[in-house]
């Protein structure tokens, strides 16, 4: 039962908001390539591939980033960073969850399960852009944004030019979203030496935050309109629009709870959006 405990905690079990950021765009993406009507199944295997592949990638994550996050005061007590679950026990129960959601996959067509090895290597590769790039929110936007397309895949067996203009607006989210998530822990970065958007922004943190909710918006704002998804979607862009603002009473003042409790807010802002994507397809029937 403890080793469950510790299982449950490494893959972030009683977190999962991260989950839920990356639900919303997939499920909302899958929407619009489906005209509204997506098949039963291929809901079932975005939600359950989505909570697996997140889960793989909290365990992995947390093998790539020990030895920085036992300098962070939020992290120094996952199980991996602790002690508790050794390297080769973590990778383990991230493998088998990777290979459950690709057991998922494969029962949709070709172009799917083709995508769905590159969004895994894309997620591997993501703990170590911090040692390099300046804006790894940036990368991680493309890796938590990739259910995009791969729900145009498994919908339309293609991925035309809206699914990765969905695509990039998205991007501007996950930046916006895990900028604050950075904005947290930007002291212990700075000690630790990795490289996040927190600190490479600087003092200009909350604008770009702000702007990158703004690019968002406008670009998903800017798809609905071409489709024509009409006023239910227009109000759930609004609704988003209005917790981007909250969000900027919340970071302003860059006081680190309040940071970390605009993070964790943001999946309403997703759900928001993709409420009104199915309210804007289900008046078309």
């Amino acid at each position: 039962m403890e080793r469950l405990r510790l299982w449950l905690a490494l893959i972030r079990w009683d977190k999962p908001v991260g989950s839920l950021l990356l639900l919303w765009p997939s499920l909302s993406a899958l929407w619009i390539a489906s005209d509204g009507r997506p098949s039963w199944w291929l809901v079932v295997v975005f939600i359950a591939g989505t909570f697996l592949m997140r889960s793989a990638g909290c365990a992995v994550n947390d093998v790539a980033d020990q030895d920085f996050d036992r300098a962070v005061r939020r992290t120094a007590q996952r199980p991996v960073t602790s002690g508790k679950v050794s390297t080769r026990e973590a990778l383990l129960v991230g493998a088998v969850l990777a290979l459950v959601a690709f057991g998922l996959v494969l029962t949709t067509n070709a172009l799917t399960i083709q995508m769905s090895v590159a969004a895994l290597l894309i997620a591997i590769a993501y703990p170590y852009t911090k040692r390099w790039l300046a804006l790894p929110q940036a990368y991680l936007g493309v890796a938590f944004s990739f259910g995009i397309p791969m729900a145009f895949a498994a919908a339309r067996a293609e991925v035309p030019l809206l699914a990765w203009v969905l695509l990039l607006g998205n991007l501007f989210w996950v930046l916006a979203y895990d900028t604050e998530y950075a904005m947290v822990d930007r002291e212990d970065d700075l000690k630790v030496g990795i490289k996040t958007s927190a600190i490479t922004f600087g003092r200009a943190d909350v604008a770009a935050v702000m702007a990158s909710y703004a690019a968002y918006l406008a670009l998903w704002a800017a798809v609905g309109w071409a489709l024509q998804l009409g006023w239910p979607y227009f109000l759930g862009i609004a609704a988003a629009a209005a917790q981007a603002v909250h969000h900027y009473t919340l970071i302003r003042e860059r006081n680190p709870a309040q940071c970390f409790r605009a993070f964790r807010l943001n999946h309403y802002l997703g759900l928001a959006i993709f409420a009104g994507v199915v309210v804007a397809y289900g008046f078309r029937t």
